[in-house]
């Protein structure tokens, strides 16, 4: 974990540096595709799945090295083929993992954060999930275990294949020719995301496009048919806690409510989105139905606002940067405390994106834990040793997190409903 922390350090402000690239970009050709208050949700998405994986949250039902050591049948030296063969094996496993998300309602839900933004763009990227607590993804790498692929080059490739993913979340790239036959592109990878009829559930692959050639879920992307973004069923909220269990919350409530033993079972194993026949007749969901003509979600907001907003975004950034780079010192436990303010924080003021009344308490009672600890400790889990007056701005920060959100929740809401 330590070293997936270090590693951190360096990816983070990486994407945070391509992201603000694309936005300067869309500014200076006058074809933005960021909204603030979508860009900041997406972001934090992302800070939650790192913060969980960095603490080695889940269950991880076999590991690969397990498998290698049990399963092997030959072992493969560590020359060019043996990289070649387990690149080509990820990829192959990265595809049906992601067209099970796609098709199955349990796992729909580990996945539905990724499409949730109703923008396309590379903050849609960092859309990561935190509800896939079960980790069964090392099982669709059995076939690189048969043939004793090294766990050093699953190590290695793993991660890069995963980062790889990261570019080809932008509408400002059209097609690129002969490679649109080899890899994904953007041009395919916004079929992927869109919500048109001819679009939905296209395009699985994740580094090469040949498995969507062979099994049929290949789609080109259609000049008069422009991808719409989103989900069907629209999340509705900034908050990416809460798109993380949606769907998987509605599908407790259609398992407890139907009359049917067999469809409380079968609910979870149907394809994504099947409901039983007496829940969704009596329990309708709205559905986007017309894909160019739905209200795309937005709250009220201000200058302000968005400003604070980027602030919250930032000083984020910049709590989980020092989290990482101070991971060994900071101890198990305090690992565990630091990431349940980040949590709580990003909880906190992506509620209050959403103007929901509660999200002031949450804030305020996050502010008054941090100065609690902060005067505790007479310090913030060591930064005092590396940043002077590292505590004390920190401190500062809290203090502003209170009268922020009190601002923004009894006076600005106030006056924004007076116009």
């Amino acid at each position: 974990m330590e070293t997936y922390a270090k590693a951190l350090l360096y990816a983070i402000p990486f994407f945070i540096l391509l992201l603000a690239v694309e936005m300067l970009y869309g500014y200076f050709v006058k074809d933005q595709k960021y909204r603030v208050m979508d860009t900041v949700s997406g972001i934090s998405s992302g800070f939650t799945n790192i913060l969980k994986d960095s603490l080695g949250l889940g269950l991880i039902l076999v590991t690969y090295p397990y498998l290698v050591e049990h399963l092997a049948l030959m072992e493969l030296k560590a020359t060019w083929l043996v990289w070649l063969v387990a690149f080509l094996v990820i990829d192959f496993a990265g595809y049906w993992n992601h067209r099970l998300s796609h098709k199955v309602n349990f796992f729909w839900n580990q996945h539905v954060i990724h499409h949730s933004s109703e923008e396309f763009n590379l903050a849609c990227a960092l859309r990561q999930s935190i509800s896939n607590l079960i980790g069964y993804f090392p099982l669709l790498l059995i076939p690189a275990a048969l043939v004793g692929v090294p766990n050093k080059v699953i190590a290695i490739l793993a991660p890069i294949h995963l980062f790889a993913q990261f570019w080809y979340h932008t509408q400002h790239i059209g097609k690129m020719g002969w490679l649109e036959y080899v890899i994904i592109t953007p041009s395919q990878h916004r079929v992927h995301h869109a919500i048109n009829p001819e679009y939905i559930d296209k395009n699985l692959g994740q580094i090469l496009c040949v498995w969507d050639r062979w099994f049929g879920t290949f789609q080109e992307e259609q000049d008069d048919i422009p991808p719409q973004y989103g989900v069907l069923k629209p999340a509705r909220t900034w908050n990416p806690i809460h798109i993380n269990f949606q769907h998987l919350w509605r599908l407790l409530k259609d398992a407890w409510r139907t009359k049917q033993l067999w469809d409380k079972f079968r609910i979870w194993f149907m394809p994504t989105g099947w409901r039983p026949p007496d829940v969704a007749a009596k329990f309708p969901i709205k559905i986007i139905d017309d894909v160019y003509h739905f209200q795309r979600y937005s709250t009220p907001s201000s200058k302000a606002l968005n400003g604070y907003m980027i602030f919250q975004l930032l000083s984020t950034l910049f709590l989980l940067l020092f989290m990482f780079y101070n991971y060994a010192t900071i101890g198990f436990n305090g690992l565990l405390l630091f990431g349940a303010f980040v949590f709580i924080g990003i909880y906190g003021y992506t509620t209050l994106m959403d103007r929901t009344y509660y999200a002031v308490y949450i804030e305020v009672f996050r502010g008054l834990a941090g100065l609690l600890l902060i005067w505790m400790t007479e310090d913030w889990f060591g930064i005092d040793a590396f940043i002077p007056w590292g505590s004390t701005s920190i401190a500062i920060y809290f203090a502003l997190t209170i009268f922020g959100s009190i601002y923004f929740t009894f006076f600005e809401k106030a006056q924004l409903q007076k116009i």
